[in-house]
């Protein structure tokens, strides 16, 4: 196994872990999850977690993406893993940090390819369609959960939301 020192690599400025043996860089990257608010009708859909963290609450499809993979393949994916559901995007609603995380969220609006058909899939023990009204708030899984679904509402007039983002630190 290699040893890795904190150092500054030639040509960077900052501290980085280097392989004390053949010079190797390994970079420390933020981690990117996608996802997307799916509606029909003016309900969300919304997922109960299977597994950790935060089994059991509430959440919006979304998840990692895998190597090679663009935001919209990953939301899109993520949508089908989570809930069995075959959606359609239709603009981005945001990004946003989470810097003690290192994650980057990007979450796009998105709607059901064809008539809208949902089920509970892997990591999920429940998928089910609410009202803003009757979204269970006291039981949403993360905090990204509840920007999403503001900035969702708050775009609600019909405008294309391609090109704004929004940042949380």
């Amino acid at each position: 196994m290699a040893d890795f020192v904190k150092q500054i690599p030639d040509g960077d400025t900052r501290e980085r872990e280097v392989c004390a043996t053949c010079g190797y860089v390994n970079y420390q990257n933020p981690k990117i999850v996608a996802g997307a608010v799916v509606v029909h009708e003016g309900r969300v859909l919304l997922c109960r977690r299977a597994i950790e963290p935060r089994a059991n609450f509430w959440t919006l499809p979304a998840g990692f993406l895998e190597a090679h993979e663009q935001p919209e393949e990953g939301a899109v994916r993520e949508v089908f893993e989570e809930a069995v559901a075959r959606i359609v995007l239709r603009g981005l609603i945001g990004i946003y940090t989470v810097k003690r995380l290192s994650q980057v969220h990007i979450f796009f609006r998105a709607g059901f390819a064809g008539a809208p058909a949902f089920a509970a899939g892997e990591e999920t023990t429940e998928a089910a369609m609410f009202a803003w009204e009757d979204i269970p708030w006291d039981d949403l899984a993360f905090p990204s959960v509840i920007w999403m679904l503001r900035r969702w509402r708050e775009g609600e007039d019909g405008m294309s939301d391609i090109g704004r983002f929004s940042v949380s630190v």
